[in-house]
């Protein structure tokens, strides 16, 4: 069987709803889509997050996947794009400050310094009190390793030492912990405000 063929086959096991099969891809391509992404992005702790940003993005488009070209090619596509829109958010960030997608990726999503007014304070809030209640309803191995990352600001190095883990290990808790948050915030972060709010 060809890598192509394999991958696709995996690919057919996460469609069916097997997502240990996509454990499988992410543990096979990190390393090869993190080296991609730091030709874009510098600083470390940011090409492992914008690493997770686009599997996550596959793992959400993979129902639209035909196989008419390799899996890997794909990805690839993904985390170009990922990378650039990283890029892209972070020079309209220094220009206008905190924005929700900072928020989104949970960047101290407790902390946003943006000269605030009721209604932003309120999304703020409201964003903090999902995250954590999120958070609480993970499973152990989850829970304890997106807070080390996104609480305690450890590198996925330090995360795998102290739970005694692969590195791998840690990049697939931390995927699963931040599709589960991201599904929860999706519907707040994306409602729009009635006039009553405003």
């Amino acid at each position: 069987m060809s890598e192509k063929e394999d991958d696709l086959a995996l690919v057919r096991k996460v469609q069916a709803g097997n997502k240990a099969a996509f454990d499988l891809l992410v543990l096979k391509y990190q390393h090869k889509i993190a080296n991609l992404i730091s030709r874009f992005v510098h600083d470390h702790a940011e090409v492992q997050d914008v690493t997770q940003e686009a599997f996550i993005k596959a793992y959400r488009g993979l129902k639209n996947f035909r196989g008419e070209s390799a899996f890997y090619t794909w990805l690839y596509r993904i985390a170009i794009n990922t990378a650039k829109n990283h890029l892209a958010s972070m020079s309209r960030r220094v220009t206008e400050g905190t924005d929700v997608q900072e928020a989104e990726q949970f960047a101290s999503a407790t902390t946003l310094h943006d000269v605030a007014d009721p209604q932003r304070e309120m999304m703020t809030d409201q964003i903090a009190e999902v995250v954590s209640g999120t958070i609480e309803q993970l499973p152990d191995e989850l829970k304890t390793a997106i807070t080390l990352r996104e609480l305690k600001g450890m590198s996925y190095e330090e995360i795998a030492t102290v739970m005694d883990c692969p590195i791998g290990t840690v990049r697939s808790r931390i995927f699963r912990a931040r599709d589960a948050i991201d599904q929860k915030l999706r519907p707040l972060l994306y409602e729009t405000a009635s006039p009553e709010e405003l």
